[in-house]
C-alpha cells in the first residue's frame, strides 16, 4: 500500500491525481487550509477505497512545517511519496503596486515549498527511498510582463527541484517537476477561456503515471513542451515587444 502525503490536497489537480492512487488502495495524509474542503476530499477518496487523515494549516506558517511532517509520518507509519500542489495565481498588477502582496505571493508559491522540501528531503534521504512530486508551471520557463511575479516563483521552484533531484538521486529518492499549462480549475476560473485549457482529470492521470514511472519533468498536457520550446527561443528583442 502506497502511503502519500498530499499538500494542497483541496486543489483540483491534487484531488484528480489522488483519485488514481485511491484506485490502487493508497493511504493518504491530506493537508490544506480549509478543514471543510479537506473533509469533502477525504470522504470522496474513502468512497473510492482509500483511507485518509486530514491536517489543516496554511503553508505560509513555516513554523508548523515540521509538525506537519511528523504528523504525516506518525499517521501513515512512514511516507512513501510526497505530492505538493498548493499555490495561488495572484494578481500581477496588484503585485506591481504592493510590495507586501508581492512578497506574500513569493512566499506562498516558492518559499513555503522550499521550506517544507528542505525538511522532507532530509526525511526521504535518511530512509533512502521515496518519490517527491511538485507542481510548478510553464510560467517559470520565461518571464512575461503579464505574469512575472508568479513566473519568478515558478522558475525558482523549478530550479530548486532540479538541484534536489540531483542531490536525492544518490539516495534512491526521485523528484518529479510538473509543469502544467492553463488547467480548468477554480484557480483559473476568472481567466478568459482558451482552446488550450486542459481537463484536470487528464492532468491528474498524467501526474499519477509520471510518479509511478519516476519521470523527471513533465509538461501537462504534453503539448506545452513544444509551445514553451518556441517561446523560450524567441529572441529577446522581439519578445519584449509582444503582449504576453
Amino acid at each position: 500500500m502506497l502511503k502519500i502525503l498530499v499538500i494542497g490536497a483541496t486543489s483540483s489537480i491534487a484531488h484528480e491525481t489522488a483519485k488514481y492512487f485511491a484506485a490502487d488502495g493508497a493511504q493518504f495524509f491530506l493537508a490544506a487550509r480549509s478543514d471543510e474542503k479537506l473533509q469533502i476530499i477525504a470522504d470522496d477518496l474513502q468512497a473510492r477505497g482509500a483511507k485518509s487523515t486530514t491536517f489543516t494549516l496554511d503553508m505560509n506558517d513555516f513554523a508548523r512545517h515540521q509538525e506537519l511532517l511528523d504528523a504525516a509520518d506518525a499517521a501513515l507509519n512512514g511516507i512513501d511519496a510526497l505530492f505538493i500542489a498548493h499555490g495561488t495565481l495572484g494578481d500581477q498588477e496588484k503585485a506591481e503596486a504592493d510590495v507586501d502582496y508581492m512578497l506574500e505571493e513569493i512566499n506562498t508559491n516558492f518559499l513555503s515549498v522550499a521550506t517544507f522540501l528542505t525538511l522532507a528531503a532530509n526525511y526521504f534521504e535518511a530512509q533512502k527511498r521515496g518519490v517527491i512530486a511538485v507542481i510548478s508551471s510553464v510560467a517559470g520557463d520565461r518571464g512575461r510582463g503579464s505574469l512575472y511575479v508568479y513566473g519568478t516563483a515558478m522558475a525558482a521552484k523549478t530550479t530548486f527541484l532540479q538541484g534536489l533531484r540531483n542531490r536525492l538521486a544518490k539516495s534512491n529518492v526521485h523528484v518529479l517537476t510538473v509543469k502544467p499549462g492553463r488547467v480548468d480549475t477554480p484557480m483559473t476560473a476568472h481567466l478568459k477561456k482558451s482552446p488550450l485549457l486542459a481537463d484536470p482529470a487528464k492532468v491528474g492521470q498524467q501526474i499519477y503515471q509520471a510518479m509511478k514511472r519516476r519521470k523527471d519533468v513533465i509538461y501537462a498536457p504534453p503539448y506545452w513542451a513544444l509551445i514553451m520550446l518556441i517561446i523560450r527561443n524567441i529572441p529577446e528583442r522581439i519578445f519584449k515587444r509582444l503582449s504576453l
